[in-house]
């Protein structure tokens, strides 16, 4: 039996990861779609990427002022 290696279980991107790296692709073209969903992604999107600069704009500041 193979021994799981700490490391790579601890930065294992699980479903929550997987969907920040799945709602920037493209989606199924036979996945079914309506308006709500494509809005809520979009949402999810620009959520991310504030939270994402936020982040960037505080490590900054933490580390150069």
């Amino acid at each position: 039996m193979a021994e799981k290696n700490p490391v790579k279980e601890f930065f294992k991107l699980g479903e929550v990861g997987n969907y920040f790296l799945r709602v920037f692709r493209k989606p199924d073209p036979n996945a079914p779609t309506s308006f709500n969903l494509r809005m809520m992604h979009g949402i999810n999107k620009i959520s991310i990427l504030v939270f994402l600069a936020a982040i960037l704009v505080w490590t900054a500041k933490r580390l150069f002022f």
